[in-house]
Formats: structure tokens, C-alpha cells, sequence
């Protein structure tokens, strides 16, 4: 059968291909339009950071700061580091039955050390259940834990920088759990949960701003847990409480802190979930009291005033260099010393000759010469006495005294013969001798006191 195409039907054609035409176009507008949607981003934004960078903390008297300079120049040579740590013994899990632990440890890849001067340098920091740390700077020596609780304990420990930040590489933590005699549900955290380790501040500070570090372990990425609240994975903060002032961190990082009251204060950090609630894990909220006592001499204070140079403070990150001997002291810290009283001689007195056989007269020291004022020569002695001359050296003033005196000697030595006086003409005047010297610097000194019109008093 054959159909005929008439006007009619090419009229039909021509609609169904606009229709046609119209849905491939809004076809390809809606699969184009995420492409579009999101090509600004895919041209211009960079890859997400792993890390949230908080804003820095101002609340109250609290107020973060940027490390101290000195701080820093020191740390990007720690920064080669990274520090692994191994608790040898007690082994997880073990049953001990003497309340007296020893503790061994192992650290690779990073000197542990203690300089003898200024008494800082890298260590560890050592943790029994949720006591304050101990300082470790010999891991090769056995640690003694004594008169423990019998119980269930917890060790974790870490390596810290001279100055107490702690490095935070993966295998610079490690954590074992045992008993004393008998187990007990106390000081074991659960290994599923996250776990929040108080580090500093801790005792006494003698300057700002404070460093406020801690350790984490089992918490997921910040970015990660953000991304979406319905999921399996917790998003996390760390609230800080600072003598009734407090702020959250959600990264972790050590900070610095300006603002601390005179005396007495108190930290407590907490590890809270996305509501604001406290994960209910051992050790996850602790409380430390600290001392501040401003202007204090020790080297961690002088560290962070800037007062050590980087040359001396060098020695506490390498253990290749020493304190150099003139630096040890700062200026800050320099003993008085009291200088002796320097006795001048009254102008007016003649010095008093030594008692002996053979008058030798005494020879000046260099603050009497420099508080006797010579008078000028015979030829200038015709001037105002009350215009002060100017003083002279005591070398300048012996010299002409011994060339008038040689003079005198050559002229009385002419009358014996003549001879000797042609030899003193034609031979240059030998050096006098330290005894002439002496001699002639007395004769000036006994014309100056016992002559009052050639005198002139030290104004």
C-alpha cells in the first residue's frame, strides 16, 4: 500500500520535529548543568586541607600569641625528626605481684638528652594513669615506679621537645595497660574510644605566653567527621576551661596563651563530641592547677622572654654543643660586683719616699699620674694662672724633664774637656735609663709641690 504524502501530513512532520528538537535541547541543558554548576570550583578552589585551622582564642584576659621567635628558630631544626617510641616492659595485660614497677623503654630517631647548664632538652614524657608527667631524659635507664595501688594501670608515653610540645608523628605514642596484683576497672580506657592525654601547662612559669599541648589517640579527621552528622563517625572538640573562661579547639595543635592571673590557676581539658557532650572514656577530662610567677630566672622563662641567644640555645637541641662560657650568664641574671673604692691623691701633699738606705722614690701609679696636673714650662709660666692647661700624658711630661736634664749634664760635661764635648755633639743622647727616669720624674714631682707660683690645682 502506498501513502500518499499530502499537505496535511508534511504539515504533521513538521511539528513533531520542533517538538523534537525542543526536548533534545532541554536534554542536553539538564545534563550540562552540574558540569556548569560546579566549573567555577573545579578551576579556582584548591584541594580541601586535611586540617581546619581554628581562629585564634580571645576571650576574657586569655588571648592566643604566635610561639615565641626564639621558639621557633629552634624548632625547625627538631622538625627532621621523626621520633618512634616502644614500651618494652610491663607488657600488656601483665599481672604483677609486687606494688614496685619497673618501667623500660626504647626511642629511636631522636636524641634524648639533658644539658647540664641549663637543664632542658628533648625528653619524654611519662604518664601513670592520669597523673602529671614525668620527665624522662635517660630512656635507657630502667624507670622505677614505687608503692603503686593495687590495681589496673595505665602507662602512655611520648616524646616532647626541650621546651615540652610534643611531637605528634605516627609511632611518637605508646600506651600499655596492667595490673598490680589483682585487675580493677579503673585506669583502662577503651582502646575503641577516643582518648585525650593532658600535657601542659604544668607547675611553675615564670613568664607568658604558656604553652597548652595534648595528646590525641583514636579520633578520626576533623574534616572527615564534619562533612556529615548522620554518620558513623563522631565529630569531636576539645574544650578548654581556663580559670572559669572557656573555648573550644577543633584542631590539634599547641597554642600559646597570654593572660594568666599572678599566682594560682586553673586548666581542665575536655574531649567533647559534636553536641557538646564529654566522650565517656577514662582520662578524657582532666584538671591541673599551675603557679605564675612573673620574671622568673629559670632558662625555660628566659626562652620564651628571648633573653638566651640562639647560639646558647642551641645546646638544648643538639648535644654536640655546649654553652659557651661567655654566655652563660645574661645580662638579666649578671651578679653585682661592687668595685673598689680608687683613692686620689690630694694635690697639696708631697708623696712620702720610702724608708730606706737608698732613697729611691716611688713610682707613680697610673691614677696618680692621671690625677696630678704637670704646670707648664718656665717660658709659658709668665701666663694667667687661672686658665687650666691642658693635661698631658705622663709619657708626653717625662720626655721634655729627661731632655733638659740630659742638656744640663752635657753642658757641665763641657768644662772638664773638650773632647767629650765634641763626642756628645757628634753621638745621638743615649736612652736614660729607668733609675734616671725615676729620678727625673721625682725631680718634676718636687718642683710642682714645693714650688707654689709653677703649681695648678686639678679643677
Amino acid at each position: 500500500m502506498v501513502f500518499a504524502i499530502g499537505p496535511r501530513s508534511q504539515k504533521r512532520d513538521g511539528r513533531s520535529r520542533n517538538i523534537y528538537s525542543a526536548w533534545g535541547w532541554l536534554l542536553i541543558l539538564l545534563l550540562s548543568w552540574p558540569l556548569m554548576g560546579c566549573a567555577d570550583r573545579l578551576v579556582a578552589s584548591p584541594p580541601p586541607s586535611l586540617t581546619k585551622i581554628s581562629e585564634p582564642v580571645v576571650i576574657g584576659k586569655l588571648a592566643e600569641v604566635p610561639r615565641p621567635s626564639l621558639i621557633q628558630e629552634l624548632g625547625r631544626s627538631l622538625d627532621q625528626y621523626q621520633p618512634q617510641v616502644e614500651i618494652l616492659s610491663p607488657k600488656p595485660e601483665a599481672v604483677l605481684a609486687d606494688t614496685t614497677v619497673i618501667v623500660k623503654l626504647t626511642v629511636q630517631d631522636l636524641p634524648i638528652f639533658q644539658n647540664a647548664d641549663l637543664e632542658m632538652g628533648p625528653h619524654i614524657h611519662l604518664i601513670l594513669d592520669n597523673q602529671p608527667y614525668q620527665a624522662i631524659y635517660n630512656p635507657d635507664e630502667p624507670i622505677i615506679l614505687k608503692e603503686l595501688t593495687a590495681g589496673t594501670h595505665t602507662l602512655r608515653v611520648f616524646p616532647v621537645r626541650p621546651w615540652h610540645e610534643s611531637f605528634k608523628n605516627d609511632g611518637a605514642f605508646a600506651q600499655t595497660t596492667f595490673h598490680v596484683l589483682t585487675k580493677t576497672e579503673d585506669n583502662r580506657p577503651d582502646p575503641a574510644l577516643p582518648l585525650l592525654t593532658y600535657s601542659r601547662p604544668k607547675g611553675t612559669y615564670g613568664a607568658e605566653p604558656i604553652l597548652l599541648d595534648f595528646y590525641l589517640t583514636n579520633a578520626p579527621l576533623h574534616l572527615i567527621a564534619q562533612e556529615n552528622t548522620e554518620d558513623a563517625i563522631a565529630d569531636w572538640r576539645i574544650r578548654v576551661t581556663i580559670n572559669n573562661e572557656s573555648f573550644l579547639l577543633d584542631n590539634w595543635q599547641p597554642i600559646y596563651l597570654t593572660g594568666f592571673e599572678k599566682g594560682q590557676n586553673w586548666v581542665k581539658l575536655e574531649f567533647i563530641d559534636e553536641q557538646g557532650n564529654l566522650v565517656q572514656n577514662a582520662f578524657n577530662n582532666t584538671v591541673r592547677v599551675i603557679d605564675y610567677a612573673p620574671n622568673g630566672q629559670d632558662t625555660l622563662s628566659q626562652l620564651v622572654r628571648g633573653e638566651l641567644s640562639l647560639e646558647t640555645a642551641k645546646s638544648i637541641i643538639n648535644p654536640n654543643i655546649s654553652v659557651p662560657k661567655n654566655l652563660e650568664l645574661l645580662p638579666s641574671t649578671l651578679p653585682l660586683v661592687e668595685k673598689e673604692p680608687v683613692s686620689i691623691p690630694n694635690p697639696t701633699q708631697a708623696p712620702e719616699e720610702s724608708p730606706t738606705s737608698e732613697v729611691i722614690p716611688p713610682v707613680a701609679t697610673e691614677s696618680e699620674e692621671s690625677a696630678i696636673k704637670v704646670s707648664p714650662t718656665l717660658e709659658s709660666s709668665s701666663t694667667d694662672s687661672s686658665i687650666p692647661e691642658p693635661l698631658m700624658s705622663p709619657l708626653r711630661e717625662k720626655i721634655p724633664a729627661n731632655n733638659s736634664i740630659e742638656a744640663e749634664n752635657s753642658s757641665s760635661m763641657t768644662q772638664t774637656t773638650e773632647t767629650s764635648e765634641e763626642t756628645s755633639a757628634s753621638e745621638p743622647e743615649p736612652t736614660p735609663s729607668p733609675l734616671n727616669s725615676l729620678q727625673t720624674e721625682q725631680t718634676s714631682s718636687d718642683e710642682i709641690f714645693t714650688d707654689p707660683e709653677k703649681t695648678t690645682h686639678n679643677p
